[in-house]
């Protein structure tokens, strides 16, 4: 999925290996047309607009094969990975969403939601293949097309940033597994962001549409209080969510008590 990102995918595309879909969310600066003259065997599918995060369910509803493993434009796959993933779905039949260890920039630093998925405390189910998760980084993680599909793919109330979130919980109230496997590797190379305030009051919209698409109404509250206390950037947040409430509350569903559960054990993780 990519939108005006030329140059990253000047870079990252050389490194993909296998059959490759890339889905442009409206660019304007010749992308499309550069992937099909260089790159021929990436199959460009071209919207007429951004559609945030969604894009990507595009690409999954056209793939053929049982796995799809995502890249952002930033973002590629280590030699080995998918052959590892793909024999680690082959062999756990409940998997559908493995996260990946994902390196950051030319240090290769670990980034930091993958060490909090290698210390997930939810523990390592005998029928999956490591730590089970309830979140995960779209720019390293392979689902099984068929469990994705069946769980919606991500939605075009949050739209983007975050949106792993409200996926990852919609597939364990499926009754599908989430886990992370350490030696499955993905490397990402992101730019700074333009504008960190407008990224962190983008953090507390989508945050607080997920509580509301999902959580109970004591935890959109927490969640509305914590905004309100967040200075600027909270309140911005805020205000960006009210025109998407009305789209989030038509789309409410309580998760199954065991995932709310491990929701919440998660949230007093993290903090």
């Amino acid at each position: 999925m990519t939108r005006d990102r030329l140059r990253a995918l000047q870079r990252s595309l050389p490194h993909h290996r296998g059959p490759v879909i890339l889905v442009d969310n409206g660019s304007t600066d010749g992308t499309a047309g550069f992937v099909r003259r260089h790159h021929p065997r990436v199959r460009v599918v071209e919207n007429d607009g951004n559609l945030g995060a969604p894009a990507r369910n595009v690409g999954v509803r056209l793939a053929r094969t049982p796995y799809v493993a995502f890249a952002d434009d930033d973002s590629w796959w280590a030699p080995g990975a998918l052959e590892r993933a793909a024999d680690l779905f082959d062999a756990h039949p409940r998997l559908a969403l493995l996260g990946a260890r994902v390196l950051v920039g030319r240090e290769q630093r670990l980034d930091p939601v993958s060490e909090e998925m290698r210390r997930s405390p939810l523990g390592v189910a005998d029928d999956l293949p490591g730590p089970s998760v309830l979140g995960f980084l779209a720019c390293g993680a392979v689902v099984r097309r068929e469990a994705f599909l069946e769980a919606g793919g991500f939605d075009d109330v949050v739209f983007f940033f975050g949106e792993e979130e409200r996926l990852a919980m919609d597939l364990a109230a499926r009754g599908w597994g989430l886990a992370y496997a350490d030696d499955v590797v993905a490397h990402h190379h992101p730019s700074r962001p333009g504008d960190p305030a407008g990224r962190e009051a983008l953090a507390v919209r989508n945050a607080l549409l997920t509580a509301v698409l999902r959580r109970p109404w004591p935890v959109v509250a927490r969640q509305t209080l914590r905004a309100v206390r967040h200075g600027r950037a909270g309140l911005r947040g805020l205000r960006d969510a009210l025109p998407r409430l009305r789209r989030a509350l038509a789309r409410r569903e309580a998760l199954p008590p065991e995932v709310e559960r491990d929701r919440r054990l998660l949230d007093r993780y993290i903090a």
